[in-house]
C-alpha cells in the first residue's frame, strides 16, 4: 500500500504532517543540508558522492555544479531519484543550481551557459529594463531547468550594487532599488510558470542575498575573511531591503542570507546566517516571510575548494565549534545549511539536549511542503531524457537570448555618428573572433592598415593569488599605465569603437575622451555585437549604474549609497540611440 503522503488527493499541510510523523531524527537532520554535486556523472565537488549523501546522510537537496549534455543531466537526475525512492520513506531529491544562462564562469557563483540558451547577464536585462523581457527570460530558464530536473534556482540575485568594486555586480539588476523592485516580480512570475503559483511546472526561486549584499567594505567579497564587513556609512540599510520587500510581496518562497556581518548598525556584528535579529526579527517578524531560509554555502566547517583550504565563513563566530555554529544558525531562524553535509552535528545536539527536536520539525515542514508543491512526490519526480535533448538550448530559446543580448547593448558615445558602420570597412579588431569579423568587414592586421578599429575590452580588476579567489574580479577598476598606453595608441591611430564588458563600473575617462564610439555590454556574443555595430539591430540599453570618473571618486564613495557622484563620467540611465545619418560608409577617415 502507498504511504499516505504519496496520495496526491490530500492537501499539502495534511501530507506534510503525515510524513513528518514517520520521520526519524536522522531523517529530519539530513533534510536540513543542501550540498554540491557534479552535473551528469562528474565527480562531486563535496568530495563525497551524492549516493552516499542520500544513503548515509539522508540528504535530499543538492546544488548541481557544472554542466553536461542535457540527456546526461536528465539521466543523472533520474538515477538520483531512483536512489532516493529506494530509501525507507522515498523522499524525492530536489536539485538546485546557480545561474547558468549567461557568460559568467565562476564556480562559486555562476556557470557559462554551455548547452543552455545564452542571454545577457542580469545587468543586461536591467539595461533593457523591460519587465516582459525579464519574464520571458525566466520562463525560458524554467523550461530548460525543468527538462533536466533542476527545481530550485539559486537566483535572482537582488542585491543593490552601490559599491562599484564588488565582484558580484554582473548578476544583479544594478544599483537602483526602484528598477530592481520592478523587475523582480516579473522574474519570479517567469520561474513560477503560466499558473502563476508555485506548482509542478514551476522552479522555486531562492532570492539572495538578504538583507542586501552590496555595501561591502572596500568592495571586498565575504567569501573571504578580508571581505567580511558590510557597512552602511550613508545610513542606507533600509534602501537595500527594498528589493526583498518586493520579492516577498511577489510570492518568493526561499531566501538566502549573505555571508557578511553588519558593522556599525543596530544589529549584532555576526554573519547574517547567524544573526537572529536579522533573520527572525527582520525577515520573519517585520517583513512577514514564512518560507525557507537557506544559508549561503560553507558556514559551519572548513573545506577544500579547488584543492585549496578555505576556512568556514563563520564571520563573527569564528571561535565557535561547527556544532555551536549550527545551533546559532537554527536559533537565528534559518532552515537549511548550504554547502554542508554534516547532519551528525544536528542529531548530536538533539541527543545531548541542546536542541529541541520540535525546532527541527518547523524547518522540515517548510522543506517538505516545497517538495509537495513542486510535485516531486507525484508527476514531477522523473524527467524525460529525450525531451531534455529537445528542449535545452532549443533554437527559439537561443534566438531569444541573442535578441536580448543585442537589445542590452548600451551606446555611451557616438562621435561624428560613427555608428552604425556601413558597407565593408577595413577593420582592425581586438578581442573578437576573426572568422566572425570577416562576415562583416575586410580585416586589417594593424591599425595603420584600417579604416576603423573595434577593441573589445573587459573591466579591469586586481588578480588575486588563490585559484578560487581568482574567479572573483575585485579591486581597482582602471587600466594600469602600460595597458592604457597600448589602448590609447590604437585610439589615436584610427577611429575606434571601444566595446567594454562592464561586469563592474569601469573607470575609463581617458578611453572615453579618445575613442570615436564607446559601447557598454553585459555579456554578448561576437555576432550579436557586430549586428548592432553594423546597424542590423538598434542598441536599447541604458546604464544600470553610474560609471565613475576616477578611482579617487570610487574610494571616496560610501558603499551603501546609490548614484552618489554629482559628476560621474556617465550617469545612471545613460544610453544613446543611433542618429538618423548614413553612418560610416568606409570611404573616408576624416
Amino acid at each position: 500500500m502507498k504511504p499516505l503522503y504519496q496520495d496526491a488527493g490530500r492537501g499539502v499541510a495534511e501530507r506534510v504532517t503525515d510524513l513528518l510523523s514517520r520521520m526519524t531524527l536522522d531523517d529530519k537532520a539530513g533534510l536540513l543540508f543542501h550540498h554540491a554535486i557534479g552535473a551528469a556523472d562528474r565527480p562531486a565537488p563535496a568530495g563525497v558522492t551524492a549516493e552516499h549523501m542520500i544513503d548515509a546522510c539522508r540528504m535530499t537537496h543538492f546544488n548541481v555544479m557544472g554542466a553536461g549534455p542535457p540527456r546526461e543531466m536528465a539521466e543523472r537526475h533520474n538515477l538520483l531519484q531512483e536512489r532516493a525512492e529506494q530509501s525507507r520513506l522515498g523522499i524525492p531529491v530536489t536539485l538546485s543550481t546557480d545561474p547558468r544562462h549567461a557568460f559568467t564562469d565562476n564556480p562559486g557563483t555562476a556557470m557559462m551557459a554551455g548547452p543552455f540558451s545564452q542571454w545577457p547577464e542580469a545587468l543586461g536585462l536591467a539595461a533593457v529594463g523591460d519587465t516582459e523581457l525579464v519574464r520571458r527570460y525566466a520562463d525560458t530558464v524554467r523550461r530548460e531547468y525543468l527538462a533536466v530536473g533542476l527545481r530550485v534556482a539559486l537566483h535572482p540575485q537582488i542585491d543593490l550594487t552601490t559599491e562599484p568594486r564588488w565582484s558580484r555586480i554582473s548578476a544583479t539588476f544594478g544599483e537602483d532599488a526602484e528598477l530592481t523592485c520592478r523587475l523582480v516580480p516579473a522574474y519570479l512570475a517567469g520561474l513560477r510558470g503560466p499558473a502563476d503559483e508555485l506548482g509542478p511546472d514551476s522552479v522555486a526561486a531562492m532570492v539572495k542575498h538578504f538583507p542586501g549584499g552590496g555595501p561591502q567594505a572596500d568592495g571586498e567579497d565575504p567569501h573571504f575573511p578580508y571581505g567580511k564587513e558590510q557597512i552602511y556609512p550613508g545610513g542606507f540599510f533600509d534602501y537595500h531591503l527594498e528589493p526583498f520587500r518586493a520579492a516577498i510581496a511577489a510570492g518568493a518562497t526561499q531566501v538566502m542570507p549573505y555571508y557578511g556581518m553588519p558593522v556599525g548598525t543596530e544589529y549584532e556584528e555576526v554573519g547574517f546566517g547567524f544573526n537572529r535579529c536579522v533573520i527572525t526579527g527582520l525577515l520573519r517578524e517585520q517583513l512577514g516571510f514564512d518560507g525557507i531560509v537557506c544559508t549561503d554555502w560553507g558556514l559551519l566547517t572548513d573545506q577544500r575548494i579547488m584543492g585549496e583550504p578555505h576556512q568556514a565563513r563563520a564571520w563573527g563566530v569564528e571561535d565557535l565549534t561547527p556544532a555551536e555554529r549550527a545551533l546559532r544558525v537554527l536559533h537565528a531562524g534559518a532552515d537549511q545549511f548550504g554547502g554542508e553535509a554534516c547532519p551528525e552535528l544536528i542529531t548530536a545536539l538533539v541527543r545531548d539536549g541542546r536542541l529541541a527536536e520540535s525546532r527541527l520539525d518547523v524547518s522540515v515542514a517548510r522543506l517538505l511542503a516545497e517538495k509537495f508543491r513542486l510535485g516531486l512526490f507525484d508527476d514531477r519526480r522523473y524527467v524525460d531524457p529525450d525531451a531534455a535533448e529537445e528542449i535545452v538550448g532549443r533554437a527559439d530559446f537561443r534566438a531569444e537570448g541573442e535578441a536580448a543580448q543585442r537589445r542590452s547593448v548600451t551606446l555611451l558615445e557616438n562621435r561624428r555618428d560613427l555608428l552604425p558602420m556601413r558597407g565593408r570597412p577595413r577593420l582592425y579588431a581586438e578581442g573578437l573572433d576573426p572568422s566572425v569579423v570577416a562576415d562583416y568587414a575586410d580585416t586589417a592586421d594593424t591599425p595603420d592598415q584600417a579604416d576603423l578599429a573595434v577593441l573589445r575590452l573587459n573591466t579591469p580588476y586586481e588578480p588575486r593569488q588563490g585559484q578560487f579567489e581568482s574567479f572573483f574580479h575585485a579591486g581597482r577598476l582602471d587600466f594600469d599605465d602600460v595597458r592604457l598606453k597600448k589602448i590609447l595608441a590604437v585610439l589615436d591611430a584610427v577611429p575606434t569603437v571601444v566595446v567594454i564588458h562592464v561586469e563592474r563600473p569601469a573607470v575609463i575617462p581617458e578611453i572615453a575622451d579618445h575613442c570615436a564610439a564607446l559601447v557598454a555590454v553585459y555579456g554578448i556574443g561576437d555576432r550579436a555585437l557586430l549586428d548592432v555595430l553594423f546597424g542590423r539591430s538598434e542598441p536599447q540599453g541604458r546604464l544600470p549604474f553610474q560609471l565613475p570618473r576616477s578611482m579617487s571618486d570610487v574610494e571616496a564613495g560610501r558603499p551603501d549609497v546609490p548614484q552618489e557622484s554629482d559628476n560621474p563620467l556617465y550617469p545612471y540611465g545613460h544610453g544613446l540611440r543611433f542618429a538618423d545619418t548614413a553612418g560610416w560608409d568606409g570611404r573616408s577617415r576624416t
